[in-house]
C-alpha cells in the first residue's frame, strides 16, 4: 500500500510558505540599509544634485561599514587625474582583522562612477566653484554605495533663513495636523 500524503487543506506548506517572505524581507533590508549619513552636509550646504558612487575598499572594510564604524562627518570628495576620490572619511579598522586585512583608516577611497559623470562633476567643480560632500554610505543589494552631493557652501545668514524655512514649515505642518483632528 502506498504512503498516503497529507490532504491538500492541511496548510502545512502554506505555514513554511509564509515564513520565508518574511526572511526573504529581512535579508533585503539588511543589504539595503543605510549605515551612516553627514547630517551636518546638508546643513551647511545647499544639495544642487546628488550621484550614487561605489567604492573601491580594501581588507576587511566591508565588515566594518557593516557593523556601522563610518564617519563621514569632516569627509569631502576631489577629482584628481580623472577620477574622484573620497577624502577624511575614517572606517575604523575590523576587529578581527590582522595583518592582511587591516588598512589605514583614514586612507583616500576611489569612488566608482561612469566617465561622463566624473567629466560632468569635474567641470561643474571647476567653473561653478561647487564642492562634492557625501551625504550617506548604505547597501544596495549587498555593495557598499556612498551618496555625494554636488553643492555649495552656505554663508551664515543663509543657514539662518534655512532653519527659519524649516521651523515654518513644521509649524505649518503641526497646525494642518491639529486642524484635521
Amino acid at each position: 500500500m502506498a504512503p498516503r500524503s497529507a490532504p491538500k487543506g492541511s496548510g502545512s506548506k502554506n505555514k513554511a510558505s509564509a515564513a520565508k517572505p518574511a526572511a526573504a524581507k529581512r535579508r533585503l533590508d539588511e543589504a539595503n540599509r543605510r549605515v551612516a549619513q553627514n547630517r551636518r552636509a546638508r546643513h551647511e550646504y545647499d544639495i544642487l544634485e546628488t550621484f550614487e558612487c561605489g567604492m573601491e575598499l580594501k581588507g576587511a572594510e566591508v565588515k566594518s561599514i557593516r557593523l556601522g564604524q563610518v564617519q563621514l562627518q569632516d569627509a569631502y570628495a576631489r577629482v584628481d587625474g580623472g577620477e574622484i576620490w573620497l577624502l577624511g572619511c575614517h572606517i575604523a579598522p575590523y576587529a578581527y582583522s590582522n595583518g592582511f586585512g587591516a588598512v589605514e583608516p583614514d586612507r583616500r577611497r576611489k569612488l566608482l562612477l561612469h566617465r561622463h559623470e566624473i567629466d560632468e562633476l569635474q567641470g561643474r567643480v571647476a567653473q561653478q566653484s561647487l564642492t562634492l560632500v557625501p551625504l550617506s554610505m548604505y547597501f544596495s543589494d549587498g555593495r557598499a554605495k556612498v551618496e555625494i552631493a554636488l553643492a555649495r557652501g552656505r554663508r551664515l545668514h543663509d543657514k539662518r533663513h534655512a532653519i527659519a524655512e524649516r521651523d515654518a514649515s513644521r509649524e505649518a505642518a503641526r497646525a494642518i495636523k491639529d486642524a484635521r483632528r
